[in-house]
């Protein structure tokens, strides 16, 4: 579940970056092609109001020619008006100049190639019609002729009486290089710009991701790090997102939860090991109460004054009666040192001295200690790793029946990389597989095999200093603990 949630916060940021991009990728496409098309529109208008202007020009120095001419204003004698002043109108507005007569055949013309005696195209017969038809007695024919853009301006040139005479007609090649040069300019600055917040964006983007993503990976921290068996902490982190708020709000509320659920659970638990405990308790006290029952109704019934064993006979039920004492004493005291374990008081000590020192309480001559330093040091109470190794030893020496010869209880300290390890090893009738599972359970047991409630006292202190305690066993063959706790160098 955690891998899946880092995997949806990294394809997020994947996602915010592609987002990004992609809208910087969009503007930049649209700005070029708004751009494009300014400068297309620009060149049109550029191109009409040029035409116009010329035409404008063309026509007031037509005008002029016909005012002072001393030819008549006919048709017909525009080709002698305009013999020599067309070349020069077409020198000093750099265009070509030609004139037609209202049925279309070409009169005269600033091209040098064309003459009076070749036959000219005429003027096309809908551009006749559209001049005759316009309000303005003007036409605009536009044709793109090998990829160039031609427009081609028709208008009726009129005497002083607005009499008409003939049509001029001016040929204009539209010339895009000019803008095209400036359109390119113009887009690889632009592409140079975008670039560049190409890589602002990136690197916003990333900070971004990284920022909006900053709280899902403390909240999937948290989630990671959240446990029943512990107290977990809350998020006090304030995101600036409303879901993400949300989420941390649903996190705490869960925590709480959890805290509540953990409280419950811990009391249910412990009240059913008291339950346990108490059932066991009463088990054992009532195995010596039955054989001292019987005895005091033995020595009621053959009670005699006058017997002459009477002495002897007081004796053995007085040891009969003490012994089952002694046990339910044994029972209590194992109850009391369970129910009140002292305060841990950690100490930086010495893990194989205070071993060697618990093992001097043992008398028996088949207990061997060995280590492989003369120093390892680690923290914790001294009087609870007392309790642990002469726990452990007990239950070894226990659980090798009386009857067998060779006895042996091995006692190791060795470390081993951050942890100490202490081994007690025994050559005992070992632990029946039906018992392996319960072994550290708190239960009471009057066995010698050692099996006892010693064993979830030590369990419980050698967590408490984040250590382990484990086993080995073969019946018939022995047993082997292993205590592990953490050394500090």
């Amino acid at each position: 579940m955690l891998n899946g949630f880092k995997m949806s916060m990294l394809s997020l940021r994947i996602r915010i970056f592609l987002s990004m991009i992609i809208l910087i990728l969009i503007a930049s496409i649209l700005m070029a092609s708004i751009s494009i098309i300014q400068f297309k529109n620009e060149a049109k208008d550029y191109h009409q109001k040029r035409l116009d202007q010329k035409e404008f020009a063309i026509k007031e120095h037509i005008n002029y020619v016909l005012t002072n001419t001393t030819y008549p204003l006919t048709e017909k004698n525009l080709p002698l008006i305009f013999k020599d002043k067309i070349h020069e109108l077409a020198d000093i507005h750099n265009l070509e100049i030609n004139i037609y007569g209202l049925n279309g055949k070409l009169l005269k013309s600033s091209k040098a190639s064309f003459s009076v005696d070749k036959v000219a195209p005429p003027i096309p017969n809908y551009v006749l019609k559209l001049v005759q038809s316009s309000v303005e007695k003007r036409y605009v024919d536009i044709k793109t002729i090998n990829g160039l853009k031609n427009r081609s301006s028709y208008s009726q040139i009129k005497d002083d009486k607005f009499k008409p005479l003939g049509i001029l007609n001016i040929p204009y090649v539209e010339d895009d290089g000019f803008y095209e040069t400036e359109l390119q300019q113009f887009l690889l600055r632009l592409s140079q710009v975008y670039s560049f917040m190409l890589i602002i964006a990136f690197a916003l983007a990333y900070f971004l991701a990284s920022y909006i993503t900053k709280s899902l990976k403390t909240i999937s921290d948290k989630i990671n790090e959240t446990s029943l068996n512990q107290k977990n902490e809350k998020i006090v982190i304030e995101a600036n997102s409303r879901e993400i708020n949300s989420l941390i709000n649903a996190y705490n509320k869960m925590v709480d939860k959890l805290e509540d659920s953990a409280t419950m659970l811990a009391q249910s638990e412990r009240e059913q090991a008291w339950r346990e405990m108490a059932k066991q308790v009463a088990h054992e006290i009532k195995n010596p109460l039955t054989p001292m029952r019987l005895t005091v109704q033995s020595f009621q019934r053959k009670f005699d004054a006058n017997d002459p064993e009477l002495k002897q006979k007081l004796n053995d039920y007085s040891k009969t009666l003490i012994q089952q004492i002694d046990t339910m004493s044994a029972v209590a005291s194992a109850f009391s040192n369970f129910a009140s374990m002292p305060a841990q008081q950690n100490e930086t000590l010495n893990v194989v001295q205070v071993v060697e020192l618990a093992l001097d309480i043992f008398n028996e001559d088949f207990i061997v200690f060995k280590s492989n330093k003369e120093y390892v040091i680690s923290k914790i109470d001294r009087t609870q790793l007392i309790r642990i190794i002469t726990n452990l030893v007990k239950n070894a020496i226990q659980s090798i029946p009386d009857e067998q010869e060779e006895k042996k209880v091995l006692v190791s300290v060795n470390e081993v990389e951050n942890d100490v390890i202490i081994t007690v090893e025994d050559n005992g009738i070992g632990i029946e597989s039906n018992n392996i599972e319960h072994i550290f359970e708190p239960k009471f047991t009057t066995k010698t095999s050692g099996m006892g409630l010693g064993l979830g006292i030590i369990k419980n202190i050698i967590e408490n200093y984040k250590g382990t305690i484990t086993f080995e066993t073969e019946l018939g063959k022995g047993t082997t603990f292993f205590v592990s706790l953490p050394i500090v160098k």
